[in-house]
């Protein structure tokens, strides 16, 4: 509010000024803060502070001041253009030039807002999403106009653990980069663990038991995920997706290479295979003559004659 109070008195300031000393500069400056005033009024007092109040869902709520932030300053430029531009040539030609060089300098930013704003327009990805750019991982916590603000997960921790690091991004990354969303429209994944099985093993005894465990493990998932697809399925084209779980198997000429597979919720993927590879362990131990995992082992079949030969002194 103070800032506004001093646009109005520059305003009037700069109009008295031009009446008794015209002058087409004095007048542009006088335009440029009589601009500002209004779009100032517009967006920051009647949209952002009056009419977000009536906005009751926190993240759309969050969502429409983040783009009232970026209209205001595109439109507050887009005016501060027009108004200097209406000037002598000179003027535009400076301008233009001026604009031309601090673009360039500024590429780097520009680049940022235009991300910011491809973010808003497409939803690339909003707060509270866990999102993947540039080989980082995490939980979005902000989005601004030039970067977007994350909880890191990974890197040096397991199972989709947090780092606890608050990591920025710039926005001008989902211009040359993929956006992978682990959440939008779709809060599932899937995930499998893999092992290896000696062929002593009872392979139907093993398939019956694992698919047992996994699935009282993840029917719960699954279930919400063919829900989840289903309606994915109004917005998107979808083939077929299984989304029951399942154990895959391939043959080697020294073991048998089980992949187990299972659909689980997005943020409790590193908990629900921490349960399952337990519950497996305790299959194997309670049943070792059936279930033998396969290692890599080294036969020695022979050694050879070593002779030693005293030194004389």
């Amino acid at each position: 509010m103070k800032g506004l109070v001093i646009w109005i008195i520059l305003s009037i300031s700069f109009w008295f000024v031009n009446y008794y000393y015209p002058s087409q500069y004095i007048e542009n400056t006088f335009y440029t803060f009589v601009t500002l005033t209004l779009i100032h009024i517009t967006f920051k007092i009647i949209l952002d502070s009056q009419f977000s109040k009536k906005i009751k869902e926190k993240r759309t709520r969050y969502s429409f001041k983040k783009i009232t932030s970026i209209l205001y300053v595109g439109t507050f430029a887009a005016a501060v253009v027009a108004v200097w531009s209406e000037g002598a040539q000179e003027v535009t030609v400076a301008f233009g030039l001026v604009t031309a060089g601090i673009a360039f300098a500024l590429q780097d930013v520009i680049k940022n807002l235009a991300g910011g704003v491809i973010i808003y327009l497409n939803r690339l990805y909003v707060v509270g999403d866990r999102i993947e750019i540039n080989a980082k991982i995490g939980d979005v916590l902000d989005i601004g106009i030039f970067y977007t603000t994350i909880l890191e997960i990974r890197e040096w921790m397991s199972s989709d653990s947090p780092t606890g690091r608050i990591t920025t991004i710039p926005n001008g990354l989902v211009i040359s980069n993929n956006v992978n969303n682990y959440t939008k429209d779709h809060n599932y994944i899937w995930d499998e663990i893999s092992m290896s099985l000696d062929y002593r093993s009872d392979v139907k005894y093993v398939q019956e038991k694992f698919l047992n465990i996994v699935t009282e493990q993840t029917s719960q998932f699954a279930n919400q995920a063919e829900k989840s697809i289903q309606k994915m399925g109004e917005k998107y084209y979808l083939g077929d997706a299984n989304v029951k779980p399942g154990i895959y198997m391939s043959l080697t000429d020294k073991e048998i290479f089980l992949k187990i597979r299972y659909t689980v919720e997005t943020r409790l993927r590193g908990i629900v295979k921490d349960k399952i590879s337990r519950l497996i362990l305790d299959e194997i131990e309670n049943a070792p003559y059936r279930i033998m995992t396969s290692t890599q082992t080294l036969n020695i079949t022979d050694f050879p004659d070593i002779k030693l030969k005293k030194e004389e002194k």
